[in-house]
């Protein structure tokens, strides 16, 4: 919320083309005001959610779907949503049940079914899109549908699994409306959430109005939203400077970040968590010059992640030394215990014990947003300086291409964010390097996976630290991924607008509902 939550990050945004008059098209708060804007650096790449595992599409999902269960702001517990009530039954953690709320409705005014919940989930396992969010229910068997029950059975004990269908992948579709075995290609939503989705144009705005039939956990909608896509940050940046925004969250440019301070005049900002993570990612199947395990050692021997901070992100940053962020509990260093300080003199000799020849040639593939490029271009520059790699960037322009590019296995290596789909360990470890991982890098391994069954086997989550830290330990030993930073969340708001606050906080849940004019 994969995000990344992660859902995978999407890290710009496409420019929106409305012009200067363009809030005269939006509907109405029914005071006059019009519909508050909201920039985002995220780009959408699908509206049907079996096809995507990323932070834009999940966020929009946030607010024109329902999940069985999601998590209120300020809370790290999933609560009921779409549901009266879940819980597992018995103590194996093998069975999960919900009851279904009775006066859901969709937009054609079809009462939402058990049935339409089972075909949701169905569906995600049966597409199986390589962006979209299956990974997620490696634990989920089958699910069984009867009167308003839904009952979830699991192939092994997921203590996290109440968390996963409080995320977009849970998100309850319209079986007349979405194809069993096939992705909804029109851009329309067929959903339950508080907002309904008008106009949408991709990579250029949203328009959400309030959905009167809602009925769940969040608060009525009462203002209208139009969500707006910019290309990058620098245009993101650019639309808060004109006032074409009043609402600005991920990415405003580091230095704009780096700036911030409360005496600003009509700039209300909030940040929360730190669990946006950055990582690059190694291309480990046959024949890749990163199959070689000294290959990627040697890498991480040499990165210099405070560099990248402070040259390529003001500051914004902190260096990140495990794939679990500080932050989040079990969060260990694994990755600075072996390797404290970047060393070319260790990542020569892991490289020459293992008889491979220098320089080797890897092709690094980025999204080419932000500073995305800026960053490869750090990176490369601390490589070739040793003498013992020669790096070719592969930028890509649209996030979708770049996923097909990766999941292609088109790239020796790529670089990519995380956000967590729910605040927990699990999600920064199961879904990147667990078996059939959403960053499709070839990367597989009996311990790691046995690893992750003992900690999703623990109901409180405190007993799985062991675990999780031993995980971790390995992870930096095995190298698939190289974390490299960690940030926190910033919303930036107009003194016109309230509830800002409230929009994000780290949990994969973008609550546009809790905007509204002062």
């Amino acid at each position: 919320m994969r995000s990344v939550r992660s859902k995978i990050i999407a890290a710009g945004l496409v420019l929106g083309v409305a012009g200067v008059g363009a809030w005269q098209l939006l509907p109405d708060d029914g005071n006059g005001r019009g519909a508050i804007r909201v920039g985002t650096s995220d780009v959408v790449s699908a509206l049907d959610p079996a096809g995507a595992y990323d932070a834009g599409s999940w966020a929009l999902f946030s607010n024109v779907y329902q999940s069985l269960l999601t998590i209120k702001s300020g809370s790290d517990t999933p609560v009921p949503d779409a549901a009266t009530s879940c819980k597992f039954i018995g103590q194996k953690l093998t069975t999960y049940q919900c009851e279904l709320r009775p006066d859901l409705k969709f937009p054609s005014g079809r009462a939402i079914g058990a049935e339409d919940v089972k075909y949701s989930f169905d569906r995600v396992k049966a597409i199986n899109s390589d962006q979209g969010p299956a990974p997620l229910f490696n634990t989920l068997d089958s699910v069984k549908a009867e009167g308003r029950t839904i009952t979830f059975n699991l192939s092994a004990s997921d203590a996290t699994f109440p968390f996963k269908i409080a995320t977009g992948a849970a998100s309850i579709v319209d079986k007349e409306k979405y194809p069993e075995k096939a992705l909804r290609t029109e851009n329309k939503v067929d959903g339950s959430g508080p907002y309904s989705l008008g106009e949408y144009k991709p990579g250029e705005r949203a328009v959400l109005t309030p959905n009167a039939t809602y009925k769940g956990q969040a608060k009525p909608a009462h203002t209208p939203v139009t969500v707006r896509y910019y290309e990058d940050s620098a245009q993101l940046d650019q639309a808060w400077e004109d006032r074409e925004v009043e609402v600005a969250h991920r990415e405003m440019p580091p230095t704009v970040l780096a700036a911030l301070n409360p005496g600003l005049k009509d700039t209300r900002y909030q940040t929360s968590g730190g669990s946006e993570t950055r990582s690059m990612v190694f291309n480990v199947r046959p024949g890749s010059p990163a199959a070689p395990l000294a290959v990627r050692q040697a890498v991480a021997a040499v990165v210099d992640r405070s560099k990248l901070a402070t040259t390529v992100l003001s500051g914004t940053v902190t260096p990140l030394y495990s794939l679990v962020p500080a932050g989040i509990a079990a969060h260990s260093t694994p990755f600075f215990d072996t390797y404290p300080a970047p060393n070319g003199a260790t990542a020569k000799k892991l490289l020459k014990d293992a008889s491979i020849t220098t320089p080797v040639a890897l092709t690094v593939g980025l999204n080419a947003r932000g500073t995305n490029m800026a960053e490869a271009e750090e990176l490369k520059r601390q490589l070739e300086s040793t003498g013992l790699f020669r790096l070719t960037l592969k930028p890509v322009d649209k996030w979708e291409d770049f996923q097909k590019g990766y999941a292609a296995g088109e790239f020796d290596a790529y670089t990519i964010g995380w956000i967590a789909d729910f605040p927990d360990a699990d999600n920064f470890l199961a879904p990147l390097v667990g078996a059939d991982s959403s960053m499709n890098n070839g990367f597989a391994d009996k311990t790691v996976d046995a690893l992750i069954t003992r900690t999703q086997s623990h109901s409180e989550r405190a007993e799985a630290a062991a675990d999780f830290r031993e995980l971790q330990k390995v992870v930096s030993q095995q190298v698939p991924m190289l974390p490299l930073w960690q940030k926190k969340d910033y919303v930036l708001s107009r003194d016109a607008v309230t509830g800002a606050q409230y929009l994000s906080d780290g949990t994969g849940v973008w609550r546009l509902w809790e905007l509204d004019w002062l």
